[in-house]
């Protein structure tokens, strides 16, 4: 069983920044891939990033490359997501999750089991 926690969301000016992190605990968290997702109101939940199991290979989606930057610590228990750059469309509520496995080979919110609470982030304009 995998448990995640996220953290770091709230208001922000248009072109500010913020870190999000997500809190992994289970002992075999290192064989699983982390995505961060997020989900605007009346809109789908969609992939933002992603960092793999093995190699730590990054996935992003277009609408935030060159802004956001997913990490994870030498330990492989936190995975975190650097915002900057922010605009207005970026609000949303922001998920983590993850996967054994994964590696980017799909990018699907249904298929990962495993979700955070989530955190709320606000960009004023």
């Amino acid at each position: 069983q995998v448990q995640l926690v996220e953290s770091g969301g709230g208001l922000v000016q248009a072109g500010g920044s913020l870190r999000l992190s997500c809190a992994a605990s289970g002992r075999t968290f290192r064989t699983y891939g982390t995505g961060w997702f997020r989900q605007a109101p009346g809109k789908e939940r969609e992939f933002v990033a992603g960092i793999s199991w093995s190699e730590g290979t990054t996935f992003y989606a277009d609408s935030v490359k060159g802004r956001f930057t997913i990490s994870r610590d030498n330990a492989g228990n936190t995975v975190d997501l650097q915002m900057n750059s922010l605009k207005p469309e970026d609000t949303a509520v922001y998920y983590c999750a993850a996967d054994v496995f994964w590696r980017g080979q799909y990018y699907d919110a249904a298929r990962f089991p495993y979700w955070g609470q989530g955190t709320q982030v606000t960009v004023s304009s």
